[in-house]
Parts: C-alpha cells; sequence; structure tokens
C-alpha cells in the first residue's frame, strides 16, 4: 500500500477561530518571510557554464523548483529563520494516544513557548537565564538540533540585550561560565556523548561564548547624568528598606559600593540575619556557625558559606505555570483555555528545575 499524504501520527494543523470561521495558523518566520518575496519573484533562471554561448534556461515549472529549493536552503542555513511558534501555552502530554503521537519533550516546550519574545519583559528575564542555566549544566545534550539552535538564538539575544541596556550581567556571566565549562567536556568526548551537528558547529560555538564572556568582561556601566532627584537624596530609613528588598547578596553588596552611607547599611548584621533566615531553615545555618571576633555570629559569612551548600530561595516577577485539570503549561499574565470549574485551583507556579522535571520520562 504507498503512502500518500501527512504522516497520519502527527497531530495536524493547527486552527484558530476568528470572525470569518476558522482558519489555519501558520508557523512563525520573520527572516523568511522577508526574504520569501525575493525568492518566489524568481521566474526565469540562466546558468552560465562557461561560454555565453552554452546557456541553459530553464523553464518555468523548473524555476519554481529551483526557487523552493533555494526558498529550502534559505530556511535551513540561516539560524535567524529559524520556524518556531509564538505561542503562550503548551499541553504537556506524557503518553502516547490516538490523537496525539508520542510525548511533549523539552525541546519541543522550549521551541513553542514564546522565550525569545519573554526576555524583552523584564518580569521573565531572570526566569528564562535561570531556565538556560540549567539546561546548560545537564539538559543541553537533550535537546533536539532545532531546539539547540533556537537555544543559542536566545542566548544571543540575551547578550546584546545585556550589551545595550547593561541589566544584570552577573547573571549572564554565571550561565557563559557554566555554558562553556559543558561545551569543553562535550567537545573532549564528542566519541562518549551526543552532540547533534557536525564537531566544528560547536567548537565556533564555544568560540562565540568565549567572545560573548570578553565582551561582558570589558563591559562599561554608561554613568547616567541625571539633575534630578538620587538615590543618594533620600533619607537613610529609605535606602535601608531598600536593601531589606534585595534577596541576594551579592546585590546588597554591590549596591553598597555606590555611596559610604549605602555601605554602612550594608554591612548591618541584622540585614544578613534576615537574609540568612529568609533563605535558609534554622537547622542548616545551626551547623554553620560563624563568629565574628568579638564572639557575636557573622551572618554575612554564613549567608555566602551556606550558598554552597543549600539552594537559595528563587524570586521572579512573573513564571511559567501549569495548569494540573488541562495539563498546560502556560504565562500566568496571558492565561490558557482552560475548562475548570474554578481555574485558579488548578494553577501551580513552575520553577526554572520544574519546568526541566516536567519532560522527564
Amino acid at each position: 500500500m504507498p503512502f500518500l499524504g501527512q504522516d497520519w501520527r502527527s497531530p495536524g494543523w493547527r486552527w484558530v477561530k476568528t470572525e470569518d470561521g476558522w482558519k489555519r495558523c501558520e508557523l512563525f518566520s520573520p527572516a523568511l518571510e522577508d526574504g520569501s518575496n525575493q525568492l518566489n519573484d524568481i521566474s526565469h533562471a540562466v546558468i552560465i557554464t562557461g561560454d555565453e554561448e552554452d546557456e541553459e534556461i530553464y523553464s518555468t515549472e523548473d524555476c519554481e523548483f529551483a526557487a523552493k529549493k533555494r526558498k529550502k536552503d534559505h530556511f535551513r542555513n540561516n539560524t535567524d529563520s529559524q520556524c518556531f511558534y509564538r505561542e503562550k501555552w503548551i499541553y504537556v502530554h506524557k503518553e502516547s494516544t490516538r490523537e496525539r503521537h508520542g510525548y511533549c519533550t523539552l525541546g519541543e516546550a522550549f521551541n513553542r513557548l514564546d522565550f525569545s519574545s519573554a526576555i524583552q519583559d523584564i518580569r521573565r528575564f531572570n526566569y528564562v537565564v535561570k531556565l538556560l542555566q540549567l539546561i546548560a549544566k545537564s539538559q543541553l545534550t537533550s535537546l533536539s538540533g532545532a531546539a539547540q539552535k533556537n537555544y543559542f538564538n536566545i542566548l544571543d539575544k540575551i547578550v546584546r540585550k545585556v550589551m545595550e541596556d547593561q541589566y544584570n550581567p552577573r547573571l549572564i556571566k554565571d550561565l557563559l561560565q557554566d555554558l562553556s565549562s559543558t561545551l569543553r567536556i562535550l567537545i573532549r568526548g564528542v566519541g562518549k556523548s551526543v552532540l547533534v551537528g557536525n564537531i566544528n558547529i560547536w567548537i565556533c560555538r564555544l568560540e562565540t561564548i568565549l567572545l560573548w564572556q570578553q565582551q561582558l568582561k570589558n563591559l562599561q556601566m554608561n554613568k547616567q547624568v541625571n539633575n534630578g532627584l538620587t538615590l543618594s537624596d533620600l533619607p537613610v530609613h529609605m535606602l535601608n528598606n531598600i536593601l531589606y528588598r534585595f534577596s541576594d547578596g551579592w546585590d546588597i553588596i554591590t549596591l553598597g559600593q555606590v555611596t559610604p552611607t549605602l555601605y554602612m547599611l550594608s554591612e548591618d548584621r541584622q540585614l544578613w540575619k534576615k537574609l540568612c533566615q529568609y533563605h535558609f531553615a534554622e537547622k542548616q545555618f545551626c551547623r554553620h556557625l560563624i563568629p565574628s571576633e568579638k564572639g557575636h555570629i557573622d551572618w554575612k559569612l554564613m549567608y555566602f558559606a551556606l550558598q554552597k551548600y543549600y539552594p537559595i530561595k528563587e524570586q521572579y516577577g512573573d513564571t511559567l505555570h501549569f495548569c494540573r485539570h488541562c495539563s498546560i503549561l502556560f504565562w500566568k499574565d496571558t492565561g490558557h483555555p482552560c475548562t475548570a470549574s474554578d481555574p485558579n485551583t488548578c494553577l501551580m507556579p513552575v520553577s526554572p528545575q520544574h519546568f526541566i522535571d516536567l519532560f522527564k520520562f
């Protein structure tokens, strides 16, 4: 029996309901759309074989085939023209059914959820960076070739954003450090691990990462000239309240380097004690008491000591959420088509580590 048509195991096309009825949802490829007109406008082709007399003119049918071939090669070779969905939610299915074949993998979820746009939202930026860091540590080889290319495209956008906006470069430096370490191990042990693509591609990616690291190392913060109210003009009690809102010890130290007043406030023992109590349980810091010269507990040193042994609590402005009723993963502020009578009772915030654990079978 001949095999005709689309793979019967495929879930089929995606359809969107509009005022004019149901319409098929096309895949999103901005760079491909920009170059499609130029590729499709070709109606004749002439190939010069050496002499002007020895030229072969293709027919219109052959030209259409050649244009499709060039369009396909353009799609494959251009890293920016990779075709990914622009979705705010995805159905996470962990078993095969007659309607759905296979499983929802980490790479598929990474491709279909709109992480490329998420990094432009300051509330989601740290969340996406942390997710990329966890993938770099242990899940990079589990991604498909398309997902790996998407991964490095998003990483490129993140680095460019940090270079332009100078937003949280320390977080990106940690991500690139973990990623470069992983790639070095994978390239050295290429016979023992699975790397999608030619080894030269991975070497080029590693060289690009090293270049990014050098650019971030040489990054100079622009001094903003503002004649209005500045941070130094705020009262001491307001500056102290700002420091108590921080959940990362390195952010407190960085802010303390701005002015002598902020440095004095950043060295407050009570501030670091509150930070230790927020991130760690009492049993944990009781095992690692670090007394100072005066016999008091050095809470600042204890915080960084405990950080080596125990994970700290993570805070994000916006995270992905999982609906237990619909098995749908989505960004909370965009929602999803939930069928539960009370959707709020079915929602569960998803941390970056939980996102990866969702696709472990």
